[in-house]
């Protein structure tokens, strides 16, 4: 029992549920305390309850509590200060250095084409012009960028007897602006069960309903999408297919020509978002050729190419562009018009072809140390930016699993980000082979992961 009455004494902080009753407690904190430092709750600045009274306060040992926060400490979310106590970390705070080896994040190998990208740049703003791009001209994009996104779509097969196209501030961005134009609060989209968490959140923020659709090997199962458009409210689909986040499924072309009938019956809108990281061979077909009535593609290679690039290229038929335009305009006015210019650059000079082709050596790299570590895994795209590895039994408890592996030194991401369907019985990590800085550092990662999943207390 606690030796103190904190009624006149109140904490700072205390995990909103207690101490959980099963799984590593000192990991349970951890979690709750970077959920309330991420949410807002605790702001930078705020000092934490000491170790002891924490502890006595939970009625738990006091070495549970130091891990915990050790844990906080080592990603950067709080700092302790000699004779004073522990505190929540804000930009400015001496938190301490994180090196955790990151296989968390997918950045698509950064590092690679970023002398190209400099060089772009600093030709356009070597430009006498380049002074009229700080500016609210040209909000659907200028000139050169158009003729580039319309050079880009076309070679990533978003090709149709015509068509609209315009420059987002990243496939976030593009994203958005479908969302919130083209659908209404209350309507459904058909999803994989595990998608792209960000879309989640995305479709949450404009109170939309997700409504998750099996998949086998092939990707989403057109009769189940049949299945769920025969009831009422379901309006689109949402598809990455090729290599989707997180599971890597990429769509055949006889998946792709099933998908796209049943969506041309059921007249829904489709938002794919073709996250390729190579240009298509010539029998690829994208979704957007098969039924660009109905079809809203966003460029996914772009954000491949240069993630911190904040711009995109769409295209779209011309009887939603004054809504989707509207909602561009109304979300970010426009893309960043430098961002925007050093893509056409890359674009119109041919070397976007040449950087995505050294990112796909990359990839290939990666994903063939991957498969010696972890050779049962699943099978996925030769240059899949990331991998599934099954963990089976730990769905529903992502935060805690993934605080145990970062505090074994590396980061990965949970399905639980994923999952549409909450208590979904399939449970697994998403690995991020695009983030590290070098394949030494990859392979430093996953061995670390190897040796986690083996010691995880279940």
């Amino acid at each position: 029992m606690p030796v103190n009455s904190f009624a006149e004494h109140p904490l700072s902080w205390t995990p909103p549920q207690g101490v959980p009753k099963t799984g590593p407690v000192y990991l349970a904190i951890a979690a709750a305390l970077e959920e309330a430092i991420l949410s807002g709750s605790l702001p930078g600045g705020t000092k934490l309850p000491p170790q002891r009274e924490l502890a006595d306060f939970l009625d738990i040992d006091f070495t549970t509590v130091t891990r915990a926060y050790n844990l906080c400490r080592e990603k950067g979310l709080v700092y302790g200060v000699t004779g004073r106590g522990t505190f929540v970390s804000s930009p400015d705070s001496p938190a301490a250095s994180d090196e955790t080896v990151d296989c968390a994040v997918v950045q698509a190998f950064p590092e690679a084409g970023c002398a190209q990208i400099a060089e772009a740049a600093r030709d356009i703003l070597s430009r006498p012009s380049s002074e009229n791009l700080f500016s609210y001209r040209n909000r659907d994009g200028s000139p050169s960028s158009l003729v580039a996104a319309r050079r880009w779509l076309e070679l990533c097969g978003a090709v149709a007897p015509s068509f609209e196209a315009a420059v987002f501030p990243g496939a976030q961005g593009a994203i958005s602006s479908v969302l919130l134009s083209l659908f209404r609060p209350g309507e459904s989209i058909a999803v994989d069960e595990f998608t792209y968490s960000n879309f989640i959140s995305l479709a949450r923020l404009a109170h939309l309903n997700l409504v998750p659709v099996p998949a086998d090997d092939s990707g989403m199962i057109p009769s189940a999408l049949r299945k769920a458009a025969a009831k009422p409210g379901l309006k689109g689909v949402f598809v990455m297919p090729c290599g989707a986040n997180p599971t890597g499924l990429t769509l055949c072309e006889k998946r792709k020509d099933e998908l796209a009938g049943c969506i041309r019956e059921k007249n829904l809108l489709l938002v794919e978002d073709d996250a390729r990281m190579s240009l298509p061979r010539k029998d690829e077909r994208t979704l957007f050729a098969r039924i660009p009535e109905n079809t809203v593609y966003i460029s996914g290679s772009t954000r491949n190419m240069a993630p911190g690039l904040r711009a995109t290229f769409m295209a779209f038929p011309g009887r939603f562009a004054e809504s989707i335009l509207g909602a561009l305009h109304h979300l970010t006015i426009k893309a960043g018009a430098l961002d925007a210019e050093i893509l056409a650059e890359l674009v119109l000079s041919g070397k976007a072809e040449k950087i995505l082709a050294a990112k796909a050596k990359k990839a290939r790299a990666a994903n063939k140390v991957f498969g010696k570590t972890f050779p049962s895994a699943p099978v996925s795209p030769e240059t899949s930016l990331f991998r599934m590895l099954p963990f089976p039994g730990t769905s529903g408890r992502g935060r805690e699993i993934e605080a145990f592996f970062r505090s074994a030194g590396v980061g990965v991401c949970h399905s639980d980000r994923f999952c549409v369907r909450k208590g979904h019985h399939d449970s697994f990590l998403r690995i991020s082979l695009s983030s590290t800085r070098s394949i030494d550092e990859l392979k430093k990662g996953l061995k670390l992961i190897d040796a986690a999943m083996r010691s995880f207390p279940g």
